[in-house]
């Protein structure tokens, strides 16, 4: 029996947030998701992911301060993560580079581009319904 793998989403907008459960829980596996920078930092303290799914634009403590945040922590600076924006811009794209994100998906969602993404990062072969 395998564990089943841990994604954190992080998102502002339920809808956002139970679209992407929609996709990930059918396959097995382990979702959770909160809806702000800093509910992220938390649910990592206190149970770290595999995977984490992040919105880059939220209230508050943006994508770009999380993932600051995590990446300067070594008990989470390696866990990956994917952002997930609607910004489209060289040097956003550039800022999220330098910050060690390798990952970064285009809203609205495109649930292969997400598989994909899952498969390279999670390893073997994770497929979303």
């Amino acid at each position: 029996m395998t564990i089943p793998k841990k994604i954190l989403i992080t998102d502002d907008d339920p809808i956002n947030r139970k679209l992407v459960e929609s996709l990930l829980k059918p396959n097995g596996f382990d979702v959770r998701s909160v809806d702000s920078g800093q509910a992220a930092l938390d649910a990592v303290d206190f149970d770290p992911p595999d995977l984490i799914l992040l919105d880059l634009m939220m209230p508050g403590m943006d994508g770009f301060e999380v993932v600051r945040r995590l990446k300067a922590d070594a008990a989470t600076g390696r866990i990956p993560i994917v952002m997930l924006t609607a910004l489209d811009d060289a040097g956003s794209r550039a800022r999220l580079t330098s910050a060690g994100i390798s990952v970064i998906l285009n809203k609205p969602l495109d649930r292969w581009a997400l598989q994909g993404c899952i498969n390279q990062l999670l390893g073997g072969c994770h497929g979303i319904e």
